[in-house]
């Protein structure tokens, strides 16, 4: 079944803007909300943008709710996540989306936003993986670039210096994934994407190296590396070791794991908890193409 593509942004369209997860004010959002109107679309605010429940955004019914009305709401043609953090996956399974399925609209943000990007890709929905609200303040040219493209349309293509770990290759499939902690906690749920015959990314974020081990040998032995046709693997950004060290840091972790695999791996790829937190299309078909000059990614 091919990927439904949600329609592209132009001048005079609205973007919603709220806190699926932890809890945020208007102040940090501010250059977020001059960027949208700089590029002609009006911005609607969401009543979790305020809301304080401890760490998150208001109560999970407050989350669902502010984030249901925007689904539904036929002038809103994105959602752009305000924060990541924690607890989107404590309000999806109290969506409904069956207007937005028959009217698909773009979903934004990264992190914990994984949730969101997995659950709709089993839609067959396409998807933006950028920069949350708060990330546009620090965030690179590139990154802010990527993300008017993948909002307003635009040929998306990156060509990346070359690693040392990288496994050379060329593979075309459907791009999906995310945040690496956050696949791991949804495997056996509804939100699980079906990852056969795609080409995975993953990043993470403030982890100990021997969990970022045990999740990538969990992934492993459900088959995931077996089944995709190709591996992105972006930021790994800010780990812990313990007192007694793991001995390998993350990228060692990643390539000690998928290196039985013969398909085209990129490591260092510019997406993540990192300033040039490049867009990525998920749901969208991309030419992985590694070799000894570096990668070039290109969608569909």
């Amino acid at each position: 079944m091919s990927v439904k593509i949600p329609p592209y942004l132009k001048k005079g369209d609205t973007v919603g803007i709220l806190a699926t997860a932890r809890k945020v004010d208007m102040a940090p959002l501010e250059p977020a909300i001059q960027l949208l109107k700089s590029w002609g679309l009006n911005v609607v605010i969401g009543k979790t943008v305020g809301l304080d429940n401890n760490q998150l955004a208001g109560q999970d019914w407050q989350r669902a709710q502010d984030f249901q009305n925007m689904l539904d709401n036929p002038n809103i043609k994105a959602i752009w996540t305000a924060k990541g953090g924690y607890g989107t996956v404590r309000m999806v399974d109290r969506l409904d989306f069956t207007k937005f399925k028959q009217h698909p609209k773009w979903l934004v943000g990264f992190s914990d936003f994984t949730v969101m990007h997995s659950h709709v890709n089993n839609f067959d929905i396409a998807t933006l993986h950028s920069i949350a609200c708060i990330s546009v303040k620090g965030a690179t040219p590139e990154a802010i670039e990527g993300l008017r493209k993948g909002l307003m349309g635009g040929k998306i293509e990156y060509s990346i210096e070359p690693h040392v770990f990288n496994k050379p290759g060329k593979a075309h499939g459907e791009l999906i994934g995310g945040n690496l902690s956050v696949l791991y906690s949804i495997m056996g749920s509804v939100s699980e994407a079906d990852y056969k015959g795609k080409i995975i990314f993953i990043e993470d974020l403030d982890e100990y190296l021997y969990h970022i081990d045990r999740m990538m040998m969990n992934l492993k032995r459900n088959g995931y590396f077996k089944e995709v046709k190709g591996i992105i693997i972006g930021g790994m950004t800010k780990m812990r070791d313990n007192d007694i060290p793991w001995g390998h840091d993350a990228l060692e972790i990643v390539q000690d794991i998928t290196k039985e695999y013969n398909i085209p791996i990129c490591f260092n790829f510019p997406a993540g908890h990192i300033k040039d937190n490049r867009a990525l299309v998920f749901g969208k078909q991309i030419t992985l193409d590694v070799s000894a000059s570096g990668t070039k990614i290109t969608f569909d």
